[in-house]
């Protein structure tokens, strides 16, 4: 009878405890905070006692104090904002290996690294590189301004993230279940029979497997908005493409036009060459070709002659 007694208490305590947790965890999610610092649920709902104070400040929840002015309150918003900023860098270069090391520098002085890096070299020895580079956040805009004046800059596209509301609800479901964990280790020291023990060991477990999958989930959150994302294809040229502007007056875009068809006739020409350089053997086959069916059209010719007619006249002399 004592037993079932002591269980009951402990099933009550155990939901008890749950659903505490779990309003703890609303509180988090939906955030709010009185004059005095303590947390709220709702615009009509009562202050609660503030959370762990090295929790607050592990992950955001430190309770803000009364703001003087509107616009002060939007700056902090903005401020604590979770944002995750990536760009991509297309550029140009007819000196590779100092823009290579120049990137390089750059990186490394803005407190960057590469994450991924690729080279490669093409048919006509032209190479090719490729990088993934993070940069601490508050770094972010002069890199991608120091790296555009390194090379000549062709494309550039940025892109932001807000991840605000999905980081802090899931460090509000890691607070809730780091509570539980609490609570359940609590009830665990003080339970008796085994299978309420083997019951709550196997809660906790659950509960240490939620805790490090929104842990890890927190991790990568703060990695992502920590430091940016930069990727740069980085080109080597034989000479930089350029766009014009349109001239105004007449003579001008003329000399544009023949300036620029001298332009197209020369690398059209160069372009033959080059092709004609990759592709020599196969013109010595094809002239080989070409004299031998000549010289055999020929031979022939000379072997083979029409028969002559012989000339009769038409009114044979009379005897």
């Amino acid at each position: 009878m004592k037993k079932r007694i002591g269980g009951i208490f402990l099933a009550a305590g155990l939901l008890l405890s749950l659903l505490t947790a779990c309003g703890g965890g609303k509180d988090f999610a939906s955030g709010g905070t009185a004059s005095n610092g303590a947390v709220m649920e709702g615009p009509s709902a009562a202050p609660r006692e503030p959370m762990d104070a090295a929790a607050d400040m592990e992950y955001g929840f430190v309770a803000a104090e009364e703001s003087a002015a509107v616009g002060g309150a939007e700056e902090d918003v903005l401020r604590d904002a979770k944002m995750i900023r990536t760009a991509n860098l297309e550029m140009e270069t007819t000196a590779f290996d100092g823009a290579v090391e120049g990137l390089g520098r750059l990186t490394k002085e803005m407190g960057g690294y590469y994450e991924d890096s690729s080279l490669r070299t093409g048919g006509g020895g032209y190479r090719w590189a490729d990088y993934t580079i993070r940069v601490p956040a508050e770094n972010y805009d002069e890199f991608l301004t120091r790296a555009g004046e390194l090379c000549s800059l062709t494309w550039r596209s940025e892109s932001a993230e807000n991840v605000t509301e999905a980081y802090y609800d899931t460090a509000g479901r890691l607070k809730t279940q780091q509570i539980k964990l609490e609570r359940l280790q609590e009830l665990l020291s003080r339970a008796e029979a085994m299978e309420d023990i083997i019951t709550i060991e196997s809660a906790i477990s659950e509960t240490e497997y939620q805790i490090e999958n929104l842990s890890g989930t927190l991790r990568h959150y703060d990695a992502l908005v920590d430091f940016a994302t930069v990727h740069v294809n980085l080109q080597e040229v034989y000479k930089l493409s350029s766009v014009e502007e349109a001239p105004d007056s007449f003579g001008a875009r003329m000399g544009s036009a023949f300036t620029s068809g001298w332009a197209a006739f020369t690398d059209g020409m160069e372009n033959l060459a080059v092709g004609l350089a990759y592709s020599w053997m196969w013109l010595i086959v094809l002239a080989v070709i070409v004299f031998a069916v000549v010289r055999a059209v020929r031979g022939g010719k000379r072997r083979f002659r029409w028969p002559r007619r012989k000339k009769t006249d038409d009114n044979p002399p009379e005897s």
